[in-house]
């Protein structure tokens, strides 16, 4: 089973993502003192290589924003990636900031992405591990990742409706990492 190395990212990555991945299912708080190494952060300074794909190097970046809960920063860069690859992060931002209709927008805008088979594959392992409430059950039996029912089930965590946040907040860590990876090795030319 595949494992999120923070090392692999090379070394302006790697301390940035060797904190805590299991974010909040909603906005969070971002760490102000974190925010001067985050402006700093640019594709042509955090990646080790030459880049292949800018725009997959920029979304890089804005993932990082969006794991140290600055929504706002995170939602410009992938608004202004107009690729699959920043759909599914703007739908990550929108769903994070609790704006779950906003969220299957995008969602609807990244189609079947590459990482669903992994993540449906990680999200199916979790569940059946998970105690599941009504509203969780079907993740352990779903035949693939279907994106809006994880946003329905976040929605109803958000609302007290189902008890599964420790179970959403897993599988989001897992979707983060899939996805940052996906957007790093297109970056640097090893998809």
């Amino acid at each position: 089973m595949w494992s999120f190395d923070p090392e692999s990212y090379g070394p302006v990555f790697a301390p940035l993502l060797s904190i805590d991945r299991c974010r909040e299912l909603g906005p969070g708080k971002p760490d102000p003192a974190v925010r001067p190494v985050l402006e700093a952060l640019t594709p042509d300074y955090a990646l080790p290589r030459r880049i292949a794909d800018r725009q997959m190097a920029l979304l890089c970046c804005g993932a990082v924003w969006l794991l140290y809960d600055y929504l706002e920063e995170s939602h410009r860069i992938s608004q202004s990636v107009e690729t699959a690859a920043g759909s599914y992060w703007h739908g990550l931002m929108h769903r994070r900031e609790l704006d779950f209709g906003n969220a299957k927008y995008w969602f609807r805008h990244t189609g079947r992405h590459p990482i669903f088979e992994p993540l449906h594959e990680a999200a199916r392992s979790l569940a059946q591990q998970a105690e599941l409430d009504w509203l969780a059950a079907p993740l352990a039996s779903q035949s693939q990742w279907e994106p809006f029912l994880f946003v329905d089930l976040c929605e109803a965590v958000a609302e007290g409706r189902s008890a599964s946040g420790p179970l959403c907040r897993a599988i989001q860590q897992r979707e983060w990492e899939l996805l940052f990876d996906y957007c790093f090795r297109h970056a640097i030319g090893k998809s």
